[in-house]
């Protein structure tokens, strides 16, 4: 990586300002937003970015987990299922939009194991 400072960073944070750098772009240089340093494509070269997120899957649903009621995904609230009808819903939350949005609610039927999304 280009630039010395006083903070040691792994290639997600300048090294200059400590700042979280942006996403790598397919070409070109990646240039720090608080201090201006410009770091190569190649200082990234070991990043490996690898997101799953399951969401209805088919395949992860059976007799075993569907009517397991004992082992909600989470905290349980009165909300009805779309598919079923059922009035429990297990909901986690995460941020995924910007800070200065709301999160994102991930609700999960205690009893068919449906999930869907809400922005709040």
């Amino acid at each position: 990586m280009q630039g010395t400072g006083p903070f040691t960073s792994t290639s997600a944070f300048c090294a200059k300002c400590g700042s979280i750098l942006p996403l790598l772009q397919e070409f070109g240089h990646v240039k720090c937003y608080a201090c201006k340093a410009i770091y190569d494509p190649e200082s990234f070269s070991n990043i490996k970015f690898n997101y799953t997120i399951h969401f209805n899957t088919v395949s992860t649903l059976n007799n075993d987990n569907i009517l397991n009621m004992d082992n909600p995904e989470g905290p349980v609230v009165e909300r009805k299922c779309p598919k079923c009808g059922n009035d429990r819903m297990s909901y986690a939350t995460l941020q995924l939009r910007s800070a200065d949005e709301g999160q994102t609610v991930f609700y999960t039927c205690v009893n068919c194991k449906y999930k869907e999304t809400e922005n709040s």
